[in-house]
């Protein structure tokens, strides 16, 4: 498993300091419930808005 998840997305709760994710656990869907056959057919179902 991966020990280093990175993420831009500086709005997210879960954002941290170097731009690591600090939630506990990821959950990545593939949009419309499809099998995904690149990253842009995939969504992080683990964001929530946060503070800037």
């Amino acid at each position: 498993m991966a020990q280093d998840v990175l993420c831009e997305v500086n709005n997210c709760t879960y954002w941290a300091k170097g731009n690591k994710c600090s939630a506990e656990s990821i959950y990545v869907v593939s949009h419309k419930g499809k099998t995904a056959n690149n990253n842009k057919e995939t969504d992080c179902n683990t964001f929530e808005p946060g503070d800037l």
